[in-house]
């Protein structure tokens, strides 16, 4: 069964980490600005546009990015202020909805199909939550508004910065048809360049494939294409968010040469590791633990076992994880797997749409 009616808009903020440094530090206004380590394998958390026109990205290891921008000024993370904000932002969207799902410090979707504030327009309404936020946090964000979440996070990226998209229900059929299908959730570099070597550059490509078509071509992922390609998601928006691991890691500033320097710094990241599980809230049965290995050559492997959170379990799994390559390992991780849902609880993407109604047409005003 597709649901139709929604009304969803995904806020999206530009640049967040680096946008509250120059907040808070006006001298860097007009500057590229970062936020991340110095350290010899440092990356990025972000930076602002100024810095993405020296083609510097996220996640951009700092080396290179000064290699690309010398002048690049590169602040050290503050996450209590990150965290501040976001609770400010929460606290905005609280006003017109409680149909709020975070996805991040950054971005959150909400579900506005009964709000009742500015006639019921859900343009109307994230157009005042963009100028709310600017005005009580001091930074732009960008908003989609859609028929689904879907949809409505495509559209918060399309006019950053500071920028609002709109897709009405009868808009959808014509801006999936010309969509890119690199704009596609999960579809990746080499997924996009096996689709342009078979003829497929827009979804409106793709609906010219047959559902079996899609399935030979891309196995599980085909339904899934079929459904994007159309612009159907019938997610709801989750006010309730159910963890299903937690980790801690640590990259060396010099690699680990051998198995037992890595055994040596077990304790360290075990501690670490009890430490956010006993900081936790929410309260879960833990299923499984793992062991992370990224290795000097950035091959990574993990291993992971039905045992219990003991120091003890970890050491077996290092000896498997060293014996894949045994190469100098340059980052190390524990972490716990949650034991999940049950299956008929649990809201994976596309999780209950009907095959058969996928060419449903939305018809809920936005």
């Amino acid at each position: 069964m597709v649901v139709t009616g929604r009304k969803i808009i995904h806020i999206d903020c530009d640049c967040y980490y680096a946008a509250l440094e120059v907040r808070d530090f006006p001298e860097l206004r007009g500057q590229p600005v970062a936020v991340g380590g110095l350290g010899p394998r440092s990356v990025l958390s972000t930076c602002n546009y100024e810095a993405r026109a020296f083609g510097v990205r996220s996640a951009m290891p700092t080396g290179r990015a000064l290699a690309l921008c010398p002048q690049l000024i590169v602040r050290p993370s503050r996450f209590d202020v990150y965290r501040s904000v976001s609770r400010q932002m929460r606290d905005i969207f609280s006003r017109y909805t409680d149909r709020i799902e975070p996805l991040s410090l950054d971005e959150a979707f909400l579900d506005v199909t009964n709000n009742r504030a500015f006639a019921g327009s859900a343009t109307r309404l994230a157009e005042h939550l963009r100028a709310e936020i600017k005005r009580e946090t001091g930074i732009t964000v960008s908003a989609g508004v859609a028929p689904n979440k879907y949809l409505a996070k495509i559209a918060s990226d399309w006019n950053k910065p500071d920028g609002l998209c709109v897709i009405t229900p009868d808009q959808v059929a014509d801006f999936v048809r010309k969509l890119p299908v690199e704009r596609l959730f999960g579809v990746g570099q080499k997924t996009a360049e096996r689709m342009h070597q078979l003829g497929y550059r827009t979804c409106g490509d793709l609906q010219q494939a047959e559902l079996m078509t899609l399935v030979d071509q891309f196995g599980r992922f085909g339904p899934r294409l079929y459904q994007l390609a159309r612009g159907q998601d019938d997610r709801p928006v989750r006010t309730e968010y159910r963890a299903k691991s937690l980790s801690v890691e640590h990259t060396y500033p010099t690699d680990l040469p051998d198995e037992a320097a890595c055994r040596a710094e077990l304790a360290a990241l075990h501690e670490e590791l009890q430490r956010r599980l006993a900081r936790r809230q929410q309260v879960a049965d833990i299923d499984r633990v793992f062991l992370k290995m990224r290795f000097r050559s950035f091959r990574q492997t993990t291993v992971e076992r039905a045992l219990p959170v003991a120091l003890e379990s970890f050491e077996p799994l290092l000896a498997e994880a060293w014996q894949r390559r045994q190469e100098p390992v340059r980052l190390l991780g524990l972490g716990v797997r949650f034991v999940e849902e049950a299956p008929s609880q649990q809201l994976a993407l596309f999780e209950g749409m009907s095959l058969a109604g996928v060419d449903a047409v939305h018809q809920s005003a936005v």
